[in-house]
């Protein structure tokens, strides 16, 4: 079993509760008790590298700061963490990020991993500037990523594809070590980009048979292009020293959340572009009554906060034995979160790491 260990770098801001949707608001609130300044997101960052985490991941949305700019001050704050830096093809030129992507590398010692987003709800995505509809995004973002390792290899490039035109490209000081391409997306638009450039395919956190369902498709599609990838998993945690605390703790927040803003959340998630993001808010169907859909995962995350919607829910030794769970079906890397980042990631590296380290594969 090989499990690398990722963190969460909360920069839409902090809270013990979950960020989500308001009743008069379909967008990610902004009113949080930890606002995401430099001087807390160092401290989650340094928290996650002291408890052992290979990277924290960045997120990309209109709610959150930028996450090049953002990971690029926390260079100097952290001495080994690497940065998985996600954000969206479509509003960025190929040779631009090429050229950012290799000053990162110099600048941070080999610390990048990419996090491709081809988009969010139609809405937002109109709000960047793009009108692209869904599946031509994704083929707009298959020709991003192969301008990007194009540009990578430090040659002489001409590209003219129906997204892109590129004459005389080069990248004249490319990277040493190309950054790993991290990707998402569970549309049938998105696999086959997955499986011809990424090297990481990512999946939120559903029940482990629709998880294998899946990675084994991607499999398949990067098998037929010549290909292996690796695989991760997106999840939220809330793990304790027994499983009545842990729950409990599950209970408060989802007492926290205003019945306007599930049904607000349920609706707009229910309709959006993004095929992931309905797969999550069906797990709850907006319901609090079924949210336990699979022993210890729980969906309540998704019922007012986009994105990765499910947590893993119980002692620290469950919490692992989920985790093992998700890494016998070929799941390598684990990107956690919980709320708040700062104390949870300390509690984790300290009483659910040791239990995965007994692992001798663990990263």
């Amino acid at each position: 079993m090989t499990v690398r260990l990722h963190w969460f770098l909360p920069t839409t801001g902090d809270d013990r509760n979950v960020v989500g949707v308001t009743a008069r608001d379909s967008l990610q609130s902004r009113a949080t008790s930890r606002p995401p300044t430099l001087d807390y997101l160092a401290q989650v960052a340094r928290a996650a590298e002291s408890a052992g985490f290979e990277a924290v991941l960045t997120p990309t949305g209109s709610d959150c700061e930028d996450s090049w700019l953002t990971t690029a001050a926390l260079i100097p704050q952290t001495s080994r963490l690497k940065f998985l830096v996600a954000f969206r093809p479509g509003v960025i030129a190929p040779p631009l990020a090429a050229r950012m992507t290799a000053t990162y590398q110099r600048l941070s010692g080999g610390r990048l991993l990419l996090n491709i987003v081809t988009g969010s709800d139609a809405d937002e995505q109109r709000s960047y500037g793009d009108f692209l509809g869904h599946d031509e995004r994704y083929g707009r973002t298959g020709e991003f990523l192969h301008l990007l390792h194009t540009a990578w290899q430090g040659e002489s490039y001409d590209f003219d594809g129906e997204h892109y035109r590129v004459a005389g490209g080069r990248l004249r000081r490319p990277p040493q070590a190309r950054p790993p391409v991290f990707f998402g997306g569970s549309s049938e638009a998105a696999l086959p980009v997955a499986a011809r450039y990424a090297d990481t395919y990512l999946t939120w956190g559903e029940p482990p048979a629709a998880v294998k369902r899946k990675i084994d498709r991607v499999r398949e599609l990067a098998a037929a292009e010549g290909r292996e990838l690796s695989y991760g998993i997106r999840l939220h945690v809330i793990s304790r020293d027994t499983a009545a605390e842990a729950w409990a703790e599950a209970d408060r927040i989802l007492d926290s959340l205003d019945p306007a803003a599930i049904k607000a959340a349920h609706e707009r998630f229910s309709r959006s572009d993004s095929a992931g993001q309905r797969a999550m808010a069906a797990l709850s169907g907006g319901r609090t009554d079924r949210l336990e859909i699979h022993p210890n995962l729980w969906a309540g995350f998704g019922l007012v906060r986009p994105g990765a919607g499910t947590a893993l829910v119980g002692s620290h030794e469950q919490v692992a034995e989920r985790i093992e769970e998700y890494a016998a079906l070929g799941i390598e890397h684990f990107i956690l979160s919980g709320q708040p980042h700062l104390e949870e990631a300390i509690r984790f590296g300290e009483c659910v790491r040791p239990l995965l380290s007994r692992a001798p594969t663990l990263v």
